[in-house]
């Protein structure tokens, strides 16, 4: 039997046994098309209003939001016009799309959008369109790049928290007396927040006057101890305090890790006479590398946002030497009220994590194949 003429020259596509007709079809993907041209347009429209461009008159990025409601409906019923059956099912997974869109994707374009004004609370004429001035005043800030440099030295030391990490998880998993205590006590310091470590060991212990470790020092012989008066030993004290608190974390995930390994292996590695050493950077290291690589990556992210206990202790002092970028953007916001160039700051910054993330990835990945090709 011939097909009927509606469906001459129609693309099928199989839901359930009954095909869809190509006018179907091509009525959703017009309606998508049509829906995602009208966001675009009207997103330009209200960059080109609020740079000045074109006054058009809007006095929010209301009709932006209208836009995206509308897009959000068309995309939904393009997509059941288009695939059918799949297509319902596809209305699951879109809000949670759609949702992800509205707080990642977009404010990361509004604040490109932002660092492109010049934009000071505390002047009357309001955000005015800067294009890349600000990443010219980036460029020839010393503070900025003074804060990450000291991002470099911050980050750098996560080897050595990784270290001492992975012989606390070594020493928890050995057969040592009270080591359930040892493991709940190592932790308390990971269940602080970093207001309450700057101000119980920053502003307390470590106190040049009154604190108790100074005045400890000063019964032992030491002339005038000061903890964030010298740059050097002020980043050191923020560098403990921040590794005291979050060294735990990486403890326990190598602590995790170390028990999940085949122990048949190690034991046969001692039976074949290997030696302690020979048994960890043989066996034990090599094993443990890819929890090694995800324990280190995820605490330099939390490294790479250190900023509570650098507010709070020193607020970057002395002269910026303990300044971390967030901290540092923290202040432009604060002292200056700059909000064009604190926004900015940032978006240079998120772009400079990203690339220094990827380069770190592949440098774990190359090594992590290295070693378990030996």
């Amino acid at each position: 039997m011939a097909a009927p003429p509606q469906f001459e020259h129609a693309r099928y596509t199989q839901n359930r046994g009954a095909p869809i007709p190509a006018a179907r079809q091509s009525m959703g993907r017009a309606l998508i098309w049509f829906g995602s041209l009208g966001l675009l347009a009207m997103i330009l429209l209200q960059i080109l209003d609020a740079t000045g461009t074109l006054p058009i008159g809007f006095e929010n990025w209301r009709p932006t939001l209208y836009a995206y409601v509308a897009w959000a409906v068309a995309l939904g019923t393009g997509q059941v016009l288009v695939r059918g059956e799949p297509g319902w099912r596809a209305l699951f997974v879109l809000p949670a799309a759609l949702f992800t869109i509205a707080v990642v994707v977009f404010p990361t374009l509004f604040g490109f959008y932002i660092a492109s004004l010049d934009w000071n609370l505390s002047s009357l004429d309001g955000p005015k369109f800067f294009g890349f001035g600000n990443l010219v005043l980036l460029m020839q800030d010393p503070f900025y790049w003074n804060s990450l440099l000291n991002m470099v030295y911050y980050v750098a030391l996560v080897l050595v928290e990784y270290a001492i990490a992975f012989g606390l998880a070594l020493l928890l998993n050995a057969d040592i007396k009270a080591r359930k205590f040892f493991r709940v006590a190592f932790l308390l310091p990971f269940m602080l927040s970093p207001v309450a470590v700057s101000w119980m060991i920053g502003k307390s212990m470590l106190e040049s006057r009154f604190g108790p470790v100074a005045s400890f020092l000063r019964d032992i012989g030491v002339e005038s101890p000061t903890f964030f008066s010298s740059p050097w030993v002020a980043r050191l004290s923020i560098e403990v305090m921040d590794a005291w608190m979050t060294i735990p974390f990486m403890m326990i995930l190598l602590l995790a890790g170390l028990q999940a390994l085949p122990r048949e292996v190690v034991e046969a590695a001692k039976v074949d006479g290997a030696n302690a050493w020979q048994s960890f950077w043989k066996i034990t290291f090599p094993l443990m590398l890819p929890v090694s690589v995800t324990a280190v990556l995820i605490r330099t992210i939390f490294k790479l946002k250190l900023a509570d206990i650098v507010i709070n202790v020193t607020s970057g002092g002395p002269g910026g030497a303990t300044d971390t970028v967030s901290s540092f953007i923290f202040r432009v916001y604060r002292d200056r009220s700059n909000v064009g160039y604190g926004t900015a700051l940032a978006v240079f910054y998120l772009i400079a994590i990203i690339i220094f993330l990827i380069l770190m990835l592949r440098v774990a990945n190359r090594l992590t194949r290295n070693v378990t090709d030996q």
